[in-house]
């Protein structure tokens, strides 16, 4: 009897997963462009899984976790594309929430990490109740309300440091040096993460703004970065900072271009299967600060929206470029939403900057015999030196008083007296 209600319920599965498949199948225009063997491939497919599925289900020795071996299966599957489509679950929705937002309900402000065994703290957000309640990077969390962190992880305690805002929790630690450990209750607040992290002006009236993120408001605080240098602090140039800057919300990296580009002009264009989602980009806004000079440093974290960024300004000579060369994404990803709150964050299109460059650097979708992945050659990957930069007094006070403001801001390869030179052709 548990033998037929278990079957029949495992059909049933079949028959609304084939119904979700039919309607995924007719829920977007494009989809009708599937050859009919196409679309029995993928309902036959999903109804070998659930067959398959339900066999391993009542025969196997041993009991299987359905919830870790199906998500395992999704995971795999889905690292066979590439390493930015993935699955978001319902538990994990307010972490993707926050890295395209930036910002979550409540909170204190750090970022936590796991170190030797110990989570510690790591970062303090300026202004946030951790920095407000005495918190220093280092400290090793020992209890959160009560409960011990021992052989737990970061995920663990970032889901027991977050709640409401305005509710307390109760944090024991252990500060580094010091014998016993502290306690502090700390009053969450809902947490916005400022991705511009430090702006200043430096020796020549050179403007500096360091973009950590594209988070969902980097447009708004670049913007207000740049208008304090150039109302209040009269800058005559500007450096943009995006070393170590995975990228975000594009459409925050457009607005920014925006501020320096005139009206109209191509800022780049986005290509995918589904046709009826191509689109292209153009200035919309007439231009805030059209003539100041610019440089923008990159390296090998700088990826995605900062690279668009940085080519966008490089394709149109409206900036210098300095550092190394960057990471190499022009994979664009989109949410699309699954039963149960879930999500499906998937690459839907590539992105072209204005000289049509893809600047993707590995093609997953060409994959060797050995399953190892070939790099993309880079038709404008060659290294220029300007042949009109000269020498130029050096600045170790300014470099002195940044590097107090702005952690690693600036590495040993590129010094701001390069910069400069090149600001002041």
């Amino acid at each position: 009897m548990k033998q037929f209600f278990t079957g029949l319920l495992f059909r049933m599965k079949i028959i609304v997963t084939g119904c979700m498949a039919a309607a995924l199948l007719i829920s977007f225009p494009a989809q009708a462009q599937l050859s009919e063997k196409a679309h029995f491939d993928i309902a036959k497919y999903l109804d070998i899984y659930n067959a398959l599925f339900k066999e391993l289900n009542l025969f196997y020795v041993d009991s299987i976790d359905v919830k870790k071996t199906i998500q395992d299966n999704i995971a795999f599957m889905l690292r066979r594309l590439d390493p930015y489509t993935e699955y978001i679950p319902e538990e994990e929705s307010s972490k993707f929430d926050v890295q395209t937002t930036g910002e979550y309900m409540g909170g204190i402000g750090a970022v936590i990490v796991l170190r030797n065994g110990n989570i510690l703290i790591e970062e303090l957000f300026e202004g946030m109740p951790a920095a407000l309640a005495g918190f220093q990077a280092g400290d090793i969390l020992l209890e959160i309300d009560g409960i011990d962190l021992d052989g737990k992880d970061t995920a663990f305690a970032i889901e027991h440091l977050r709640g409401q805002p305005n509710t307390n929790v109760k944090i024991k630690f252990q500060r580094l040096g010091e014998t016993k450990p502290r306690i502090i209750v700390v009053e969450r607040k809902r947490v916005q993460i400022n991705p511009v992290t430090y702006y200043g002006v430096l020796p020549g009236n050179i403007g500096y703004i360091c973009i950590s993120d594209f988070y969902a408001h980097a447009a708004s605080g670049v913007k207000a970065a740049l208008e304090d240098l150039k109302t209040n602090k009269g800058i005559e140039a500007l450096i943009i900072d995006v070393r170590d800057n995975g990228g975000g919300v594009v459409q925050d990296c457009l607005e920014i271009l925006n501020y320096f580009l005139p009206k109209g002009e191509l800022l780049m264009t986005m290509k995918g299967k589904v046709r009826q989602l191509d689109r292209t980009f153009r200035a919309t806004q007439p231009p805030s600060a059209p003539d100041i000079p610019l440089a923008v440093l990159v390296n090998g974290g700088s990826a995605s929206a900062s690279e668009i960024l940085a080519g966008t300004l490089q394709d149109l000579d409206r900036a210098v470029i300095i550092g190394t060369r960057t990471f190499g994404k022009g994979l664009v990803q989109s949410p699309r939403p699954l039963p149960f709150d879930g999500k499906l964050k998937v690459t839907t299109a590539k992105y072209y900057i204005p000289s049509g460059r893809n600047i993707q650097a590995i093609d997953y979708s060409r994959r060797n015999e050995d399953e190892s992945i070939s790099t993309v050659s880079d038709s404008l990957s060659s290294v220029f030196i300007h042949p009109k930069v000269v020498p130029f007094v050096a600045v170790e006070e300014s470099l002195r008083i940044l590097s107090r403001k702005k952690r690693n801001c600036l590495p040993l390869s590129i010094t701001w007296e390069m910069i400069i030179c090149f600001l002041i052709l």
